[in-house]
């Protein structure tokens, strides 16, 4: 996918006409969020074009109009399913656990080292995030996940007896190990990312003496 695609220009007024449109009943919004989604990983925001999605979907431009309405509204959609899947999911899948809070913790600790659907799910964040240092749309999309889950953090530890500021702090320690575990991932053996991650998890909720 790093090499540049170029979609052939086709007027508007042929597009609903033309014999590749048959797939606008069958391609889904999915499919165009998808294929957006990769463009984004491999190329970066500036790449995320409709004529480069059409040419990389084989359909025409015709039949993105069918699903959006404009790009921005493509890159919202974007934003919106790496919103859901990469939090409201994982967090309604803890929820749904009802496991003790020193487990949930034990648990999201590991969330970096779950094979190829963490170390995808990486390279989605970090492509989203080094589009957000350029636009306010992906810059707000980010700063309300990051609020969205070092809030669920913060409860884990609040549910551990530990006072709420003391939670969100910790809660703030555990999500930088875990974007650090993401920005640094070709760094120690995966022997050397365990005796991290035990030790971050017993450092974490260990019960300090009074300052």
């Amino acid at each position: 996918m790093g090499n540049a695609l170029v979609s052939r220009s086709i007027p508007y007024s042929a597009v609903w006409h033309h014999p590749c449109m048959t797939a606008r009943s069958t391609l889904t919004p999915e499919a165009w969020i998808t294929a957006a989604t990769e463009v984004l990983i491999d190329r970066g925001i500036d790449a995320v074009r409709v004529d480069v999605l059409a040419k990389a979907l084989e359909v025409t431009r015709g039949s993105f109009y069918w699903h959006f309405k404009d790009r921005e509204a493509l890159l919202t959609a974007v934003l919106n399913a790496w919103r859901d899947a990469a939090t409201e999911q994982v967090i309604g899948r803890f929820e749904g656990q009802q496991a003790d809070p020193s487990v949930l913790i034990g648990e999201l600790i590991s969330l970096p080292f779950r094979g190829r659907a963490a170390e995808r799910a990486a390279r989605v964040e970090l492509a989203i995030r080094a589009w957000a240092r350029r636009d306010a749309l992906a810059r707000q999309a980010v700063d309300e996940v990051d609020a969205r889950r070092l809030s669920y953090i913060s409860q884990c530890f609040s549910a551990l007896g530990f006072p709420i500021a003391e939670a969100r702090a910790r809660a703030f320690i555990l999500y930088a190990y875990e974007v650090a575990e993401s920005l640094l991932s070709t760094q120690g053996t995966a022997a050397q990312k365990r005796e991290r991650s035990a030790l971050l998890q017993r450092l974490v909720q260990a019960k300090l003496p009074p300052a």
